[in-house]
């Protein structure tokens, strides 16, 4: 099957696929999120530096995207990447053999680098294999897949804390197994899904003359930097959590919190993926606004009833970052530079990530006061907004000139 000449009912095939391997690997990264927040707290490290390389971990998951999508590109080797990256989920399972916090966020980090490592590929790929079907509802469809193995892996590590009295060490080493059935999954996508070696694929020749990014790429791009730097990450959300349930030695209430968060991802990305291809960009309004929501309850108070509805609308904008935002690229990028568009914009959205975890982290440490709080996510969301409608009108100018 050569993702290059595909038929509907076969692109859906491939994008099924795609999307359970990425079930597959959050069943193990996805499941292992929810509880090393508290791990390395159990380990002694501070609450800055818990939510700074929290971040600054997708910051590296992002960031790198730019390298990896160029090379990707440039050796149209998307596989290897995709394989690669893949791979390196096996620091997941080495975190149950560390007692130590530095070499635990170390392996940490090594995670996010493998996602750099392969979601430009394989992106690029999904975005080639939407044509004709709706980019919108490809990555609805794979954001929807990849929510499910988000859901199922915290509802494993929750299982397996309660069985295990709480021993992070034996929880993520069981992660192991998970891993297993993820390269075997992997390679029989590979095997099903097929490519071509420096192949471009037919349609791209329809687009010769789209040889560059336009300005409504940047300015769209822009605006979702403004967007995740506005955004509490999860983390802190995590933290005063874990900071309420630990004297009732209650942890495993923390990775369900998590799992709530997934929970509301996984609806919202399918539902969000189909609205975007009938109102394209516009529909990116609507998480731009929710955006402030998580922020105003989860530093409003300490009462873990707030916390929770902070998750849930995390949860929603999550679901539509993961889905129409990336959908939403392929509409500015031609084919030829899918990888690095994609670079490009994770990138960014990784920098947005780590100067958010950066800001919050500080506004937790010194307890700046709430009111100054809802002033700058109130800034930074306006802004956002006014930018994505910026790109939403030089997309329509660009279009009349004929790029």
């Amino acid at each position: 099957m050569k993702y290059g000449l595909l038929n509907s009912k076969n692109a859906y095939v491939a994008i099924l696929l795609l999307g359970i391997t990425s079930l597959m690997g959050d069943l193990v990264y996805e499941g292992s999120r929810g509880i090393v927040t508290p791990y390395l707290e159990f380990l002694g490290a501070s609450t800055f530096a818990i939510v700074f390389f929290g971040r600054f971990g997708e910051f590296l998951g992002y960031a790198l995207r730019f390298v990896s999508g160029r090379l990707a590109d440039t050796t149209r080797a998307y596989w290897l990447f995709i394989f690669l990256g893949y791979g390196l989920i096996a620091s997941i399972p080495l975190l149950g053999i560390t007692r130590v916090w530095e070499i635990a966020i170390i392996l940490v980090l090594l995670e996010r680098i493998g996602k750099a490592i392969r979601s430009p590929a394989r992106d690029a790929v999904l975005s080639i294999l939407s044509r004709g079907v709706g980019a919108g509802k490809a990555f609805g469809i794979h954001e929807l897949l990849d929510q499910i193995g988000a859901i199922l892996g915290p509802l494993i590590v929750v299982g397996l804390m309660l069985y295990t009295n709480n021993n992070y060490n034996l929880t993520f080493s069981l992660l192991a197994l998970p891993f297993l059935m993820l390269v075997a999954f992997l390679a029989y996508t590979f095997r099903k899904v097929g490519w071509r070696k420096a192949a471009e694929p037919a349609e791209a020749k329809l687009e010769k003359g789209e040889e560059k990014l336009g300005k409504a790429f940047y300015v769209y791009t822009l605006a979702v930097l403004l967007n995740t730097v506005g955004l509490i990450p999860f983390e802190l959300i995590s933290f005063k959590a874990t900071k309420i349930l630990k004297p009732t030695n209650q942890l495993w209430i923390v990775p369900l919190i998590y799992t709530l968060i997934q929970g509301m991802d996984a609806p919202t990305a399918l539902f969000a993926g189909f609205a975007y291809d009938r109102f394209k960009i516009r529909v990116l309004v609507l998480p731009f606004i929710l955006s402030v929501i998580p922020t105003f309850f989860a530093m409003a108070n300490a009462d873990l009833t707030m916390l929770i509805v902070a998750a849930a609308f995390f949860g929603l904008v999550l679901g539509m970052q993961e889905s129409i935002y990336r959908a939403a690229v392929s509409g500015f990028a031609p084919i030829s530079l899918r990888g690095t568009a994609y670079g490009i914009f994770n990138t960014v959205y990784g920098v947005g990530m780590l100067a958010g975890g950066a800001v919050y982290g500080l506004i937790a440490q010194l307890n700046i006061p709430y009111l100054v709080v809802v002033v700058y996510v109130f800034i930074t969301q306006a802004a956002a907004v006014i930018l994505l409608f910026k790109a939403h009108s030089k997309t329509q100018h660009e279009e009349r000139k004929g790029f």
